[in-house]
């Protein structure tokens, strides 16, 4: 996720009035390890396509819990069958492999080991995954549910991913791809550094032959009609070799092209899985709320960064449903810097001039708000004021959280609903952070 350095508008203004408003309108959730009744509360979402489920920091349990109850919810009663998080593909790959009872597919090494591995190496989705594991046990292949991710920088990951499979395919489309890519595998391990070199010391740019391999990838598909599993994984890791090497050299050249590059990748997967599993199908989506709220609302569309949340609500109208989640105080999973080691930090208070002071007013523990229906029209109103909002990523730095995790938005523009807590705890982490004594655990575990 990103944050916003903005100074705020007078936003104290009409603060009393809608604290009433969301007082009024606020349902009071379960705590969402009662996943059945917590994930009851979102059937009203059950005739969309798409699903986007956010956060407001990228450590949080409650989160994560709640998104669990709400997507087993969607699987279970509404047809759901997608579940596709801001995490790299082959590493979500593995745990796809092991909700859906497949063989494990080829890697280089262990999952979920890039900064940060608290995100997704935790107890939280480790017990989601057992739990779709499950679910998905009696049920044929075609309606398994599926865990699949989103982002882009799998460079290292996905180019053995493609060669591998191409090896048991033909050993000289494999040499020629290997040809191609070898424009890359110096840089493999260091992909920031070949974005570098490119836009600021003149390196020849390898796009043309990741472009070339994606090219006659796809019409090998298009001549021999594959839609297997293994080609639409490999498929898709050619796609996102592509899309890491414009995304490393973007960096180099301003922060809206290198942001916008990597949610347009993240559409564009999400879009490729819908097609992948038919007419029918239907995502849910787990991502940072920086991510999954239309980012035309907010201080980074006004300047010139668009998201995955922005791109679902242009292209599914009403089918994509973008629900934030926001809480006040308690701890969280953070570094202090990029790469440093996780710790469990203390969020401070939220701000006055903020939404999540107004809902943290309303002195109620867990709710949730929902401002589709027209009958609801006092609460949309009330939150069309832009007000100061919190994102915490796996950075958070309290001595700076004005300039560091503040950004401004609209609320009723931004999100169609907005989770609720007061209070929330940090995620369980399985990686080299987990508590002594912790077992290191399939799917994650070699």
């Amino acid at each position: 996720m990103r944050t916003v350095d903005l100074h705020p508008r007078n936003a104290r203004d009409g603060l009393p009035a809608l604290i009433e408003v969301l007082r009024r309108h606020a349902e009071p959730l379960p705590s969402p390890s009662r996943a059945d009744a917590f994930g009851a509360f979102f059937d009203r979402f059950a005739d969309a396509r798409v699903v986007l489920l956010g956060e407001s920091t990228h450590g949080t349990s409650e989160f994560y819990r709640a998104r669990s109850a709400i997507t087993r919810r969607l699987i279970e009663e509404h047809g759901f069958s997608i579940v596709a998080v801001e995490a790299d593909w082959p590493d979500a790959a593995r745990i796809d492999g092991y909700v859906r009872h497949h063989d494990r597919r080829p890697r280089r090494g262990d999952a979920f080991v890039r900064f940060p591995t608290w995100m997704w190496r935790n107890f939280e989705v480790l017990e989601f995954a057992d739990w779709l594991r499950g679910h998905n046990e009696s049920l044929p292949q075609s309606r398994r549910a599926s865990f699949r991710g989103l982002d882009v920088y799998s460079l290292s990951e996905s180019i053995h991913a493609v060669l591998a499979h191409l090896g048991t395919i033909d050993p000289i489309i494999a040499d020629r791809a290997r040809a191609r890519y070898g424009c890359l595998t110096p840089w493999m391990d260091e992909p920031t550094h070949y974005g570098r070199a490119v836009v600021h010391a003149g390196l020849e740019s390898c796009e043309k032959r990741v472009v070339e391999q994606l090219r006659e990838m796809l019409a090998f598909r298009l001549d021999d009609m594959r839609d297997s599993e293994e080609w639409f994984d490999a498929v898709q890791n050619a796609r996102i070799v592509r899309a890491a090497e414009r995304y490393y050299c973007a960096m180099y050249r301003g922060a809206a092209e290198s942001w916008n590059l990597r949610d347009r990748h993240m559409f564009d997967t999400l879009q490729a899985l819908l097609a992948h599993h038919g007419p029918d199908a239907k995502a849910v989506i787990w991502a940072h709320n920086s991510h999954i709220g239309n980012a035309a609302a907010t201080a980074m569309g006004w300047r010139g960064e668009f998201n995955i949340g922005e791109l679902s609500k242009l292209a599914y109208g009403d089918e994509a449903v973008l629900i934030g989640f926001g809480t006040d105080t308690g701890t969280v999973a953070a570094a202090s810097a990029w790469g440093a080691d996780m710790q469990i930090k203390t969020l401070k208070p939220v701000r006055p001039d903020s939404y999540e002071y107004a809902f943290r007013k309303t002195g109620i523990e867990r709710f949730l708000t929902d401002w589709r229906d027209p009958n609801r029209r006092e609460l949309a109103e009330a939150l069309r004021s832009a007000r100061l909002e919190r994102a915490v990523g796996v950075i958070y730095r309290p001595e700076s959280e004005y300039a560091s995790h503040y950004f401004e938005a609209v609320l009723a523009e931004q999100f169609d609903a907005y989770v609720w807590f007061e209070r929330t705890q940090a995620v369980s982490p399985l990686g080299h952070e987990r508590p002594r004594g912790a077992p290191e655990t399939y799917p994650f575990g070699l």
